[in-house]
């Protein structure tokens, strides 16, 4: 199972990958990046995403609580953030632990090389496997 090292080594390999984050949620920090940042400045681009995470995951709206999340140990139904550009994707998939967790894996891809349907799937797996601690 990959640490935060190997997952992003990992989420770089995805086609058009231009940068990646494990950051946590409620901090607004980057437990680790790699590659290029958005604006330049991975802090920044970490506790921007975060707080878009946050939004995204605390309104009932697109988090409607769900009979069986509590049962399956999932504490926060939203899966992934996607949001595009006219450069390119952001992808923020929640990574899902045995404790009230808000980590979650940042992939910026660049729109031309990028494959987002691609890049969802290799990140849900991803973090299915991540190994916190």
């Amino acid at each position: 199972m990959p640490g935060i090292e190997e997952c992003l080594l990992k989420a770089m390999a995805l086609p058009g990958a231009r940068g990646a984050a494990v950051a946590d949620c409620t901090s607004g920090l980057a437990l680790g990046t790699i590659g290029d940042s958005p604006n330049d400045d991975h802090e920044a681009s970490v506790a921007e995403t975060a707080e878009l995470a946050r939004v995204a995951a605390d309104q009932p709206t697109f988090a409607p609580a769900e009979d069986g999340d509590a049962a399956h140990g999932r504490s926060n139904p939203v899966e992934d953030v996607i949001v595009t550009t006219r450069s390119g994707y952001h992808l923020l998939r929640f990574v899902e632990t045995t404790f009230d967790s808000s980590v979650f894996i940042h992939v910026w891809l660049d729109r031309e090389e990028g494959n987002l349907a691609l890049a969802r799937i290799g990140l849900a797996g991803l973090a299915e496997r991540l190994v916190l601690g």
